[in-house]
This record gives C-alpha cells, structure tokens and sequence, in this order.
C-alpha cells in the first residue's frame, strides 16, 4: 500500500493546481462569443430616463437566426413601467431546471426584455458543474420579447411560461432601476457567472430584493415559489395559473409579426 500516499498526494496537488487557476481566473470582455451574446448594452440612466444600445432585436426560424439585426431602446422613462412580466423556459427532461427572464411593459406593443445568461463563447456549451467553477462570465442580455421567445419557442422548440408580477408601482421602478444599474456596472467591470450564486434566476431575485429560497438555484422551481411568496398570483391554485400562463405556441403563431405587432399578441396571450 506504499502507493496510496503518493497518489493522495498527486491528487491533493491537482486539485490545488485547479483551485488556484480558477480563484486566480479573470472576467473578461474581449473572448470570442457566440454571435448573440457579441455586444455589450451600454446603459444610459439619467434623472429617470434610461436608454439601452445595443439591443438584440433578432428573428429566429426552425433552423437558424433569420435576421441579425442590433438596434436600440429610445428613451424611456422608468416611472412609466406598467407591469413586469416574469417568463420561464422549462429544461426539457429535467424539471429541477429551467431559464428565466423578464420583460417590462411601457404600453401599447412597447415591452422591453432581459435575460442574464452564461456568456459563452463559440463552440462553448453550458455546463452546469463549470458554471460553479468561473467558466462564464456573467451577461445581462437586453433584447426584444420577439428576439428571446422566437430563439426559445420557435429555434430550439421550447415551453414558455409568462406570468405577470404583483409588483406596485414604486417596486416596478425600484427594480427596473437595479437592472440597469446592474448591467452599466457590469459594462464597467466584467463578473463570472455562478451556477449556483449568479444564475439567471438568483441575479433577477437579488434585484427585486426576495427572500432566499432553493428554487433560485433549482430554478425549476422558480415560478412555483413565487406564486408561494404572492409576487404571482392567480384563481384555482398554482397549477391552475400555470396552465393560463403558457405562451409557446401563441409566440411560434405570431412570430413573423412586426415588433410592436408581435408584443402586443404575446400580452393579450398572457392575460
């Protein structure tokens, strides 16, 4: 048995080798992305008044992105938010998981979304277990409602769940306002994500302020413990709620339609 000590020895070393490399790993903002998650939004936020470019405005077909087109959020005043929406994409054959984001109404056809994601790079996949170990960094992806539920609903064939928060007024604008304030600092200082403490799920709890609770990293979960929480409410019970609150096939319907179109279709789906 004189082996064993070595061997525990070589493997103590490994891992302290890979422990140093990724304590010692610095976010960045110049790696080769996947083409999606390229440009950076820069937030401008003054007196109330914020504007956001670039935005992701893509299409999306069966097979591929249709049209690559970056624009950018005019200015918008914070106090006019009319409702958040809260949507999750349930990871198929593994109900623990799923990916969230939001959307924030202004009025008539104007929403205006984000997703905060692993930033990967090309040829990359996400991996939950290098999530935890900085293999990402962190993303707020600022884009249209027809950019990120065509990509989901219509490319990859996705579930879709749309609910409305019961936020008031002045949270609405409180947490508009930490998102965006979020993503300058993020523009200004690169972070990693972290499959279990920068997830998409926690980064949006932790902007709105909510107690802790597991289904922010079994994300799965998310829109059950919110229902539980009443930030999502509803008659019949949760199920009930959650059945009211799928969109896909409402998004694949209306997925060449305009923008404006295509926001205004997807709210009354979801009310």
């Amino acid at each position: 048995m004189r082996w064993v000590v070595p061997v525990l020895y070589a493997v103590l070393a490994a891992a302290g080798v890979f422990l140093l490399a990724v304590v010692t790993k610095q976010p960045r903002h110049d790696r080769d992305w996947y083409p999606h998650l390229s440009r950076l939004p820069h937030v401008e936020l003054q007196d109330g008044v914020f504007s956001i470019a670039p935005y992701g405005n893509w299409t999306y077909t069966e097979d591929a992105p249709d049209e690559m087109i970056w624009s950018g959020v005019p200015p918008h005043r914070i106090s006019d938010v009319r409702r958040v929406w809260f949507v999750m994409e349930p990871h198929p054959g593994l109900a623990v998981m799923a990916h969230t984001f939001v959307m924030f109404e202004f009025g008539e056809g104007d929403l205006v979304g984000l997703t905060i994601e692993a930033r990967k790079e090309t040829r990359e996949t996400y991996s939950a277990l290098g999530g935890a170990f900085n293999k990402f960094e962190l993303m707020y992806y600022w884009a249209s409602p027809r950019d990120l539920m065509t990509r989901r609903a219509v490319m990859m064939d996705r579930d879709l769940f749309m609910y409305p928060l019961q936020l008031s007024q002045a949270e609405a604008e409180a947490y508009l306002t930490s998102l965006l304030e979020k993503t300058a600092s993020i523009e200004r200082r690169p972070r990693f994500y972290n499959t279990l403490t920068s997830n998409c799920t926690n980064e949006l709890a932790k902007a709105a302020d909510l107690p802790w609770h597991p289904a922010f990293i079994l994300t799965g979960g998310a829109d059950r413990a919110l229902y539980a929480q009443g930030r999502i409410s509803g008659e019949g019970g949760f199920e009930a709620v959650h059945a009211k609150a799928e969109v896909d096939a409402c998004v694949r319907e209306n997925a060449r339609r305009p923008e404006a179109a295509f926001n205004a279709a997807l709210i009354a789906c979801a009310e």
